[in-house]
Order: C-alpha cells, then structure tokens, then sequence
C-alpha cells in the first residue's frame, strides 16, 4: 500500500513537475506555448506548458478514480467495522467496472474525439454566420433591451432568399455559408448546411421558412450571450467574442500533430493483446506482492529504517523509472502534442493505479480476510489527487510556476504520512 501510494504521489508531483520544467516554451500573449520556442529561460510567468482539451478530461477521469478510495474508507469514517468486509467486496467491483470503462474509453476515444470537433466546428458556423451578419451593416442583432433584434434578422433571411421565394432552400444556404470566410478550418460546407437545416427545419418540408429563420437565428443569438457573458449586450462585441471563443474551441480540439501515425492492420488483435498483457500485469503483481513485502521488510530491519518510507520513497522511483524517462522524454520536445501526450500518460498511470492496482490489492485483503488499516496511505492518495485532478482538469496551460506546485506537494505528503503513523498511530 506504501508503493502504490508512494508511486501515485511520485507521478503526480515530482515526474509532473519535472515535465513542466523540461517541456516549458515560451508563452504567447493569449497564454499557449509556442512550439520549439524557449528563450525566455526560468520565467515563471512568461514560459510553460501547453496542452489540448483531451488531457484535461484525462485529468478529470484520474479525479473520478478516487471514488473507490472514498468508498472503502466509510466504515472507517461512520465507524461500523462489521461492515468493512462487505465494503471491501463492493469497492473490488467498482474498481473493476471503473478499469473496465476507462478501457472502453480508451477504445472510443478516437471517435469521441470525432464528435467533439464536428460540433465545434457547428458553433464556429454559427458564430461565422452571425458575425457575417453584423458584418454587412445589416443592423444591430439585439435590441437595446437585450432580446433579438427581428427586422435585422428578417434582412438576412432576405438575402439569402436569391429567388425571393420567402423560403430558404439548401442550395441557397450553401451559397451564403460558401460566402462567408471561416479562416484556419477545414470546413465541409454540404455538413454544415445539413446541421443548420436540420436544426432550422421544424416543419421538415426541407425548406426553411421565416418564422423557422427567425427563431433560429434568436436561439443562436441566446446561446452566444449565455457563452460570453462578460462582452455585454452590445451586438457587435458579444458575436465577435463569441466567433472568437468557438474559434479557440476548435483550435484546442483539432489534431495538429506533426507525429507519424501508424496504420493498425489489425485492430483486434491490438485490443486482444492489451487486454492480455492486463492479466499478465496483474498475474504477476499478485504472485510477487508477499516477496515484495518480505524484501522490504527485511531491508527496514536491518537498515532501521520505516519500511512504509522505503516502499514511499524508494520503491517508486524503481518501479516508475521507464515511465518516468518516457515521459521526459517525449516533454523534453517541447511541442503542445508532445506535452499532451506526457501528462495524458501520467494522468492514465495514476487512474489505473486508483483502480486496477487497487483492486489487485483489495482483492488480496478480501480473500485472505486482513485487516484494512491503510487510513493514512489512503489519505494522502486521495489529497494529492484531488488537488493535482482539480488543479488540472480545467486548464490547459501550466506557466513554469505551477510546478513549484507540484513539487512541493512531494514533502508535504511525507509530512503528512509521519504525523498521521507515527504521531497518531492512523497505523
């Protein structure tokens, strides 16, 4: 239990901010990294890390992880001990369909990823029209008591008609959105009519008629001024401020990876062996766990040293070392998708240490019926976590600062863990 804590509180503080020091670039004005650039040294302010929306929700996944760790710690907390084993057996399955789904993500990730940026580049289109809209002096989109402005909507509605037939045809919103400028988006225009269509046509007659046009466009305005709140009621800086924060949107969401990406052949066979090499790790750590013990506990005695501390300290930089160099390595090429990739794979280190490795160990104490007294261990893990998952899960960027952050959690958790066993007796 001291390795599994000692591991989880290494990546997330002594690894995490060693790749925020390795990784840092120079920060633009709207505070991303810029590739390959590092001239500002050790700023704290002016130099960091960048990463893309999908490692932020790798982050929130890890935070998620920690739901087992509560869960078996409440007979200890509400103080009804008859209910441990049962506890025990309850947080093994949670722990078990937590690995299970988070494999299953894994798999779709691609796919979601997919989805997500198909509807981003649906709000940069709304954004664009709406801005093309005020664009062309057609008048002020929103009145001066905050509500859609309708005779301005009713003038673009007319001039997309061509034929002035009152009603918009697909052929006609292909011209207007072909017409206006979506700059730095790979845009397919025949999908983007499509969306807007099907969220226009309520009547489903595959034309678009006034009324539909108004409200559409009404909703949209709506959704803009709940997005950017701050800009005010004023048309003009609200549409740009939203065209802007879509725009931000899809650029965090868009894959500029300059990494080759293999073809799979043989898709099946890689989950198949994935899945094999999972039993094997859990094999094996169930086979070597009272060695592993044995070891330790040996070398505390002759050494005089706590073997919590051994298994906290020293363990995990063994354990961890290839990860940890791989991680560094891939920092060390200071690229937003190579900084995504570190910290995505520090942030899927920790979640299957909450869950699968836990379980491994759970599982142990459930059939061979021990005492679960690990209230310190479990609350350093959960700390740690949770201050690095909420520190992590909604932000992108990391000036250089914040791995002082990190790094100082590393001797404060230690503390901690003295206090609790030694001054207390949590052990």
């Amino acid at each position: 239990m001291g390795l599994l804590a000692g591991s989880t509180v290494f990546l997330l503080t002594l690894l995490w901010g060693s790749c925020v020091v390795v990784g840092k670039c120079d920060l633009s004005d709207n505070s991303i990294s810029i590739d390959t650039k590092d001239t500002r040294g050790f700023s704290l302010f002016g130099s960091g890390v960048s990463t893309d929306l999908q490692t932020s929700y790798a982050a929130r996944i890890m935070t998620v992880s920690l739901l087992p760790f509560v869960i078996v710690q409440l007979p200890k907390i509400f103080k009804f001990p008859s209910g441990q084993r049962l506890t025990i057996l309850i947080t093994i399955i949670i722990s078990v369909g937590l690995v299970l789904s988070y494999c299953i993500y894994q798999i779709f990730q691609p796919w979601i990823q997919r989805r997500r940026l198909a509807y981003a580049k649906h709000k940069h289109v709304i954004s664009g029209i709406l801005r093309h809209a005020q664009m062309q002096a057609l008048g002020r989109l929103v009145t001066s008591d905050g509500e859609p402005n309708k005779p301005v909507i009713e003038k673009l509605f007319y001039k997309i008609d061509l034929d002035e037939d009152r009603v918009v045809s697909h052929s006609e919103l292909r011209a207007f959105i072909i017409g206006i400028q979506f700059e730095n988006i790979d845009l397919n225009e025949d999908d983007a009519v499509d969306r807007v269509m099907a969220e226009f046509d309520t009547s489903g007659n595959a034309r678009i008629e006034k009324d539909e046009f108004i409200l559409g466009i009404s909703n949209w305005i709506k959704e803009a001024k709940r997005t950017v709140e701050n800009s005010g009621s004023y048309s003009k800086k609200f549409v740009h401020d939203f065209h802007m924060k879509t725009k931000e949107q899809h650029d965090l969401l868009i894959d500029n990876s300059d990494e080759g990406v293999e073809e799979i052949e043989n898709p099946t066979m890689v989950y198949v062996k994935a899945i094999l090499l999972l039993l094997l790790g859990t094999i094996i750590a169930a086979t070597f766990a009272d060695p592993l013990v044995d070891a330790v506990d040996n070398f505390s005695l002759a050494t005089n040293i706590p073997s919590f501390f051994i298994s906290f300290i020293a363990m995990p930089l063994a354990t961890n070392s290839s990860e940890a160099v791989s991680a560094i390595i891939f920092a060390a090429r200071k690229k937003k998708r190579t900084s995504s990739l570190t910290f995505s794979e520090v942030y899927g280190g920790v979640t299957m240490n909450n869950t699968l490795c836990l379980a491994v160990f759970l599982a142990l104490v459930y059939l061979r019926q021990l005492q679960w007294d690990f209230s310190a261990e479990v609350l350093v893990i959960f700390l740690v976590c949770l201050l690095m998952g909420l520190f992590t899960c909604f932000r992108t960027t990391f000036p250089l600062w914040t791995c002082l952050v990190a790094y100082l959690l590393y001797p404060l958790s230690l503390i901690l863990v003295y206090i609790l066993d030694f001054k207390f007796g949590w052990s």
